[in-house]
């Protein structure tokens, strides 16, 4: 097994990034599954519009796939950010600790990295968002659905922020044998809810 030990600075500036955003439900969609030209340009002007963030180049001309049904967008501190519908993925890949090239016989050492690694970047998500409504592990015997069914789910740990129109879900995958992990690392993402609601 490999690991990186990296500092949590894209961490902090995308964790302050969402923590500006104080009401989610002017970001979400209708979560129709739809895909194309037409619903990605609505969603790049609700983004905007909701956030300030900046889209990915795009103009009149620009050619968006049909089976396209994210954008991508840039903060102000130079996060990006995936969104879609239904969910946003930060992107800060220099960040924090991960394993990957994990053997079978590293399931243990991959576990305690997570367990060691999990309270400084839960204290950095918590300085920008507060407590959280949730927090768990997997050594809970609820744990895969006591926040909700299936949530705990291929996850070692989880905490669950909950802002206007979105649940916030700090989280690490859960190392397997079965199949193999490829890498794990402690990872977050916004999971908003439907448009209006």
């Amino acid at each position: 097994m490999k690991t990186l030990d990296r500092p949590l600075d894209d961490d902090d500036r995308a964790m302050a990034d969402l923590a500006e955003v104080r009401d989610w439900r002017r970001v979400a969609g209708p979560h129709l599954g739809a895909t194309g030209g037409v619903p990605v340009r609505k969603l790049i002007r609700r983004v905007k519009s909701a956030t300030g963030w900046k889209p990915w180049p795009i103009d009149r001309k620009t050619v968006i796939d049909d089976l396209l049904d994210g954008w991508g967008f840039l903060t102000k501190r130079n996060t990006e950010m995936a969104v879609y519908d239904d969910q946003i993925l930060p992107h800060s890949p220099f960040s924090g600790w991960i394993a990957f090239e994990i053997g079978r016989a590293d399931m243990a050492a991959a576990e305690a990295g997570l367990d060691q690694n999990w309270p400084a970047k839960f204290d950095l998500a918590r300085r920008h968002w507060g407590n959280p409504a949730y927090v768990g592990t997997d050594s809970g015997v609820d744990f895969v659905d006591e926040w909700a069914a299936g949530a705990g789910l291929d996850r070692r740990h989880l905490a669950v922020w909950t802002p206007p129109g979105a649940e916030i879900h700090l989280y690490s995958n859960k190392p397997r044998k079965d199949p193999l992990s490829v890498s794990v690392g402690i990872h977050y993402a916004v999971y908003l809810n439907e448009e209006g609601t």
